[in-house]
């Protein structure tokens, strides 16, 4: 197969019950990849994403975890069903890039799958002892958010994702102040976000502090796609420069925007988004990608691929 493909990861917030269960009952490979992570894990997790509480699915601890091994489990019944759509790049949205790196053959899944259950867990943790929040701005340019941000104590930019949408994480009464600020310079909308802190901000520090041991010592191998990583939005290929993406990660800005623009730039045809939630096809919408985005959610969704696939074999 000639094209370009990109596969594409989503990030904390796209969980719900039940998630990834049809792909458990009707592939093979997929159950495995759930009891595997049961196994590794100690626990039944699995059991958890398909029975468990949404609120209690919703802690950090819990999300990342679950999304993590839905999206691996989606990605290995692709990998197994449609062998010759190979990912010339791989990208993930903050938690998501962990399912890339895997996806990529940078990380093992038990290796990752150890890495994001430290990550969740050491998240909440600093949640927990830095309280915090978010809150997407609508309709302002970076620099005018920047502006306003930069003036404010405890108040940072955390994600942009696609065009007239720029996220902003930090204390509570921080972000408050800002979006205040943010309406009188003329932002359409500042709209809270339903997390449990302040992700990609400073108040995260004791969180990348503790992670940053792990990721040093993780076995990171040659890649056989390219992967484009959150913090410099391009393509890193260096393993030692992974390593120190993924550690700033944690408390640095997600460059979503500008790692689909890199890829574009490469010449990309098509993008697969494999996970719970249709949140970056959305956002290719916006960037106003023009080549095709498929998610694969569910087991239906495959019937989509297979037309993608079959279009191309005849062409």
């Amino acid at each position: 197969m000639n094209k370009k493909i990109a596969f594409i990861f989503p990030g904390q917030g796209a969980q719900y019950p039940g998630m990834g269960r049809d792909f458990f009952e009707q592939f093979s490979i997929a159950k495995e990849v759930f009891q595997e992570a049961d196994r590794i894990l100690g626990e039944p997790f699995s059991k958890l994403i398909f029975e468990g509480l949404s609120d209690e699915l919703t802690l950090t601890k819990n999300s990342q975890l679950a999304i993590f091994i839905t999206s691996y489990a989606i990605l290995r019944v692709v990998q197994e069903n449609f062998p010759e759509m190979k990912p010339t790049i791989c990208a993930g949205l903050s938690l998501g890039e962990y399912t890339a790196l895997v996806a990529a053959g940078v990380l093992s899944f038990e290796e990752a799958l150890l890495l994001v259950k430290a990550r969740g867990s050491h998240m909440q943790e600093a949640c927990q002892t830095h309280p915090g929040t978010m809150s997407v701005v609508l309709g302002l340019e970076l620099d005018q958010v920047k502006a306003v941000v930069d003036a404010i104590e405890g108040v940072w930019i955390a994600n942009l994702n696609c065009p007239g949408q720029i996220v902003i994480s930090g204390t509570e009464e921080g972000v408050a102040e800002a979006a205040l600020q943010l309406k009188e310079q003329g932002a359409r909308r500042v709209m809270p976000l339903e997390v449990s802190g302040a992700f990609h901000s400073g108040l995260m520090q004791s969180a990348q502090d503790q992670l940053e041991p792990l990721i040093q010592k993780a076995v990171l191998l040659g890649s056989e796609a390219e992967v484009v990583m959150n913090v410099p939005g391009a393509p890193v290929l260096e393993t030692d420069a992974m390593r120190e993406n993924m550690i700033a990660q944690v408390t640095e800005p997600v460059l979503w925007q500008k790692g689909i623009e890199s890829m574009l730039e490469k010449g990309i045809d098509l993008f697969i988004e494999m996970g719970p939630g249709k949140t970056l096809a959305g956002m290719n919408k916006r960037i106003k990608v023009l080549v095709p985005t498929y998610s694969v959610e569910n087991k239906e969704d495959l019937t989509l691929l297979k037309g993608e696939r079959d279009a191309i074999a005849q062409r």
